[in-house]
Formats: C-alpha cells, structure tokens, sequence
C-alpha cells in the first residue's frame, strides 16, 4: 500500500510544489490555517519547519521566521497539539516535518515519531542526522511509526551514497541544487548545476526527486521541475508572509503565483 507522498507522485507524477513554512510563523496559530490554505491553492506537498535557534541549512529568512515562532511560544508539545486536528482538514496532502536533531533528541525520538504518527505527518526531514545512525539507531522507530526520512543530496554527495540513500526511504530524494543556505542566491554556473541535476536522474533511482535551495518564482520552480519530479520553495514564502496582514490569503496568492 502506497504511503501519502508516494500517492501524491504517483497521482500527479511531474510538476509537483512542495512549500515549506515554519511552523508558529508569521503567528502561533497560523500553522493549520496555512496548511489548509496551501493545500486549496494546489500545493502537493507542505513542509512544516520545527523552529529551532541555529538551524544549520537554512539562510537567513528561515532563520529569522524561526526566532519569531520560537518568541511566539512555539515549540514540540504546541505543534503537535496544533496538528492534532489537521487530518480532519486536509486528509490526502502529505505533510512533512523539517528540523534538527537537538530539540527531537531532548523531546525523546520514539516519543517524537509516535506524536508524528498520531498527527498524521508521513515524513521527517532532519539534515543533521547521519546516515549510518539514522540506519543503527531510528531506522526501526520509523518503520514502526510509517514515517518516511527525506535525505538530502548535494552535487558533492558520492554515487554510490545516493543509492544507498535510495534503498532506505519510500518519499522523495531532495536535491540540493547547490553550495550555499536556504534562500541564497544560487552561484552554480547554470551549465554545471544542469549537469549535476541530469547526471542524477540518469542514475535511474526508485524515489522521485525534488529540487530544493535557490527556488523562489515561476520561472526557477519550471526550471527546477524540468530536470526533476518538482521543487520545494521556502524562503520566498516565508517572504511573502512576512508582512501580510492575512497569512492565508498570501499562502493562497503565492502559490497561485508558482503554478498559475
């Protein structure tokens, strides 16, 4: 039985928008009403970013929505009290979770998937978790909780890691699409970053690909979706909420601005 990302690729297949925005940002509680916000306006895939104060991948737009959430009072028991009731809202969209080890670690790992499940999140993204402990130590806790690790590749990550990255998720492999943070401009030379995104796919790997990093309009996200399944953008959205006096109704126009 297909998990809700696989279903999500398999119904749609190419073009997908995955946006991602941190949870308790611009305010506490607009983290469900955006959810359902984005989900209506075609978003295939929501990011929810676990605020935390020194996030290592992401620039500096993320960095400051996740000083606002965490000033707002979120954090773990919030979220996921907040998300209890989101599957009654939006049953189908696959929602991921994106963060760092540190807060997951103190709330406890079997504690933290288990709330996940009960939730309804399909996915975790934690670019801090090493590979080798992911397999020894949490592959088994996220099996028994039918959470989907997302590993991140960049244009340094070695072949045969990408194919073992391959066999240990049934998501999405979410490709960097170059040096750099979230929300940077991106300094590939276009030839080289074509390249690199060409020679994955020709790698024939079983999961999908999104592109991520340095995807903020129409014209990069089409780009992006033509050398993958689709692309994930973050920072500009968080852009777009930064002064909107209704988070909603901004989440609705910025998608309608990527896919219309």
């Amino acid at each position: 039985m297909q998990n809700r990302i696989q279903q999500a690729f398999a119904k749609k297949g190419q073009n997908l928008l995955n946006v991602y925005f941190t949870a308790g940002y611009p305010k506490l509680h607009d983290t469900v009403p955006l959810i359902e916000a984005l989900t209506e306006a075609g978003a295939d895939l929501i990011e929810i970013g676990m605020p935390f104060s020194d996030p290592l991948a992401d620039g500096p737009v993320i960095q400051q929505s996740s000083s606002v959430a965490l000033a707002n009072g979120m954090n773990l028991y919030v979220l996921f009290e907040q998300l209890r009731e989101v599957r009654a809202k939006v049953p189908d969209t696959p929602l991921l979770l994106m963060g760092y080890l540190n807060p997951i670690m103190q709330f406890g790992m079997e504690k933290f998937c288990q709330a996940a499940a009960e939730a309804g999140v399909d996915g975790l993204i934690l670019p801090d978790l090493p590979l080798a402990e992911y397999e020894e130590e949490y592959q088994a806790i996220f099996k028994k909780y039918g959470l989907q690790p997302v590993f991140l590749i960049t244009p340094q990550t070695a072949p045969e890691r990408i194919r073992h990255m391959d066999t240990l998720t049934d998501a999405f492999l979410y490709l960097v699409s170059g040096p750099g943070t979230t929300g940077g401009a991106n300094t590939q030379a276009e030839g080289v970053q074509e390249a690199y995104f060409e020679r994955i796919a020709g790698m024939n790997l079983r999961n999908p690909r999104l592109i991520g990093f340095g995807i903020g309009n129409k014209d990069s996200f089409q780009k992006a979706a033509g050398h993958a399944h689709g692309a994930i953008i973050g920072s500009a959205f968080i852009r777009a909420l930064e002064d909107a006096p209704d988070a909603p109704a901004a989440a609705r126009q910025f998608v309608a601005s990527i896919l219309n």
